[in-house]
């Protein structure tokens, strides 16, 4: 099936971030990609999934620790296929046929349509991605033409698939009390300690490493961000080796691993006092990779849950002829779309930041912490109710809706909690003028929004202004204590209000208009009977399908 009738919300913010001549191409390989992924990568995840997990290796024969990290070979086609399309290459490297870059909108709207299938492999591409974002933007030249263009393979030299490395045991989120060692040998350094949850374990060929040198202060301005080979030059593990894998309760595609380094061979990525900062900005890229991620789950959550509602019938009816389905589903599709609409907007305002130097990084940070946080509780409420729809078989492994929820419950631990979010958010509000950022935003989106708006919308919008500025005044007023308390229920009115007025802003027709509603009444009136029935009212034009073709076993899965 063609891109174009399952993903029109997603084409259309890639053409709008896009040239004329990369929009063509890049609307072209993802029609050939999106139909990978449902045909061979869809199968292959689910093998991996249950069958063919990872498994270390310890030991060779002779008793040498040689912490080797089986992958099953489908597992492997995936890897190669996806990595050969460009999906983290192209952002940094000329597209043979257009001879330029691409943008991060092409690569994340690869991203989404990877993470319908197989979301754990894109943690490996996330971390490839970040990897790629270091040494681009720090690393100096040597460093820069020894490891760039194997992390930009696309099948033209030898993969090697990045990770980046943080976590320990005794930090968790306090990163700046993180213990491992770097000790300066000549023109590099070896390492010492462990990374207790480290991704992609013995399938990187280089790690991101935060390590701290002997002399450097303690906290997170003591620490200094290292690339580390997992081989050396003999193509030897590197001094490094895998404890044990974590048993997950999802992602199982990507091998998470404690990692023992003892004077692994290292190389200083920029400035030694600067690698908590270089970490930090790579983390905002994993953290739009982490909101991409769920909205795939999303979606694959509404695909099954269309397709499901079509085809079962139960006490004579299709599923999707009872009222509360079609409220369900109208629902799921407000969500899915307003939301994918805003993380592509989000997405134009970091690369304008990230790659021409343009834009706002404040209120960059300040929508990737509001997005991530928001899109990562949808990824699991929408494999929920897929589950809940589906009944008895969604809890089954013979379909995909439980795998969909094991995979999404980490989203919303990858890459910072709500609550280290939120931490985020108070420390912009305070900081950055991040109250002023965020209205500023909101007002430019509703100078369009309101020209969709009847008065009593506007109004209602005008209201939660009003009483998230009461909250930002009290929040003013506490001292950073009572401000920690209260910051997480600000940051939800914050990307509810950014939600509601965006999904207005973006409207093109009826159908958008009615999403808009719905999606408003969903968030802000959840407990106010629907009068209106706009879901039962507009079922088919939401679901784009009328009912001579509903039942259709081909059109059921559009």
């Amino acid at each position: 099936m063609s891109i174009d009738t399952v993903e029109r919300v997603l084409l259309k913010k890639l053409e709008e971030a896009c040239s004329p001549q990369l929009y063509t191409y890049a609307k072209g390989e993802l029609d050939t990609f999106y139909a990978r992924c449902y045909e061979q990568f869809d199968e292959r995840a689910a093998h991996t999934d249950r069958e063919g997990q990872p498994r270390l290796i310890r030991y060779d024969r002779y008793g040498n620790d040689v912490s080797q990290v089986w992958v099953n070979e489908g597992y492997k086609k995936t890897v190669e296929e996806t990595y050969n399309t460009g999906i983290v290459g192209y952002v940094h490297k000329p597209i043979p046929k257009l001879g330029s870059t691409g943008n991060y909108s092409y690569s994340f709207a690869q991203g989404y349509v990877l993470s319908q299938v197989e979301p754990g492999f894109y943690c490996p591409v996330t971390l490839t991605m970040a990897v790629a974002y270091l040494i681009d933007h720090y690393a100096d030249e040597t460093i820069k033409q020894r490891f760039l263009p194997h992390v930009l393979a696309t099948g033209d030299v030898e993969l090697y698939e990045g990770a980046t490395f943080l976590t320990e045991r005794q930090g968790g989120s306090d990163v700046g009390a993180n213990e491992v060692r770097a000790v300066k040998e000549g023109d590099h350094y070896r390492i010492y300690g462990e990374k207790y949850f480290a991704s992609n374990a013995g399938q990187c060929g280089v790690a991101a490493v935060l390590a701290r040198c002997d002399d450097a202060p303690p906290g997170s301005k003591g620490l200094s961000l290292f690339l580390v080979p997992w081989k050396d030059e003999n193509g030897s593990i590197n001094k490094l080796y895998v404890r044990r894998l974590k048993d997950k309760l999802g992602v199982r595609a990507v091998p998470s691993g404690e990692v023992m380094f003892e004077g692994a061979k290292a190389y200083l990525i920029g400035e030694a006092d600067q690698g908590f900062y270089y970490m930090m900005e790579a983390l905002n890229l994993s953290r739009i990779c982490n909101s991409v991620a769920s909205l795939g789950i999303m979606k694959r959550a509404l695909v099954e849950v269309k397709s499901y509602t079509l085809s079962r019938k139960s006490f004579k009816q299709r599923l999707i002829d009872f009222p509360m389905i079609q409220e369900s589903i109208a629902k799921l599709y407000a969500r899915q779309e307003i939301q994918l609409s805003a993380v592509f907007d989000s997405i134009v305002v970091y690369d304008e930041v990230t790659h021409k130097g343009n834009g706002d990084p404040y209120l960059n940070r300040l929508l990737i912490a509001l997005l991530k946080a928001r899109t990562a509780e949808e990824a699991i409420a929408f494999s929920h109710e897929a589950i809940e729809i589906h009944g008895g078989n969604g809890y089954i492994e013979d379909f995909v809706t439980s795998r969909l929820l094991r995979d999404a419950q980490v989203l919303t631990v990858w890459e910072g909690t709500e609550n280290i979010l939120a931490l985020e958010v108070l420390r912009l509000i305070t900081n950055y003028e991040g109250e002023a950022r965020f209205f500023k935003e909101i007002n430019r989106q509703l100078t369009k929004a309101k020209l969709q708006m009847s008065d009593h919308v506007f109004a209602d919008v005008e209201q939660h202004i009003q009483g998230l500025t009461a909250d930002f005044a009290y929040l003013s007023s506490c001292n950073k204590e009572e401000q920690t308390l209260h910051v997480r229920l600000i940051s939800r009115k914050m990307v509810d209000l950014l939600l509601v007025v965006h999904g207005y802003a973006r409207i093109e027709d009826h159908r958008d208009h009615v999403l808009a509603n719905i999606y408003r009444k969903t968030i802000w009136h959840s407990n106010t009977l629907d009068k209106e029935k706009l879901a039962t009212q507009f079922i088919e034009e939401i679901i784009r399908e009328k009912d001579a073709v509903l039942s259709t076993s081909d059109k059921s899965t559009s």
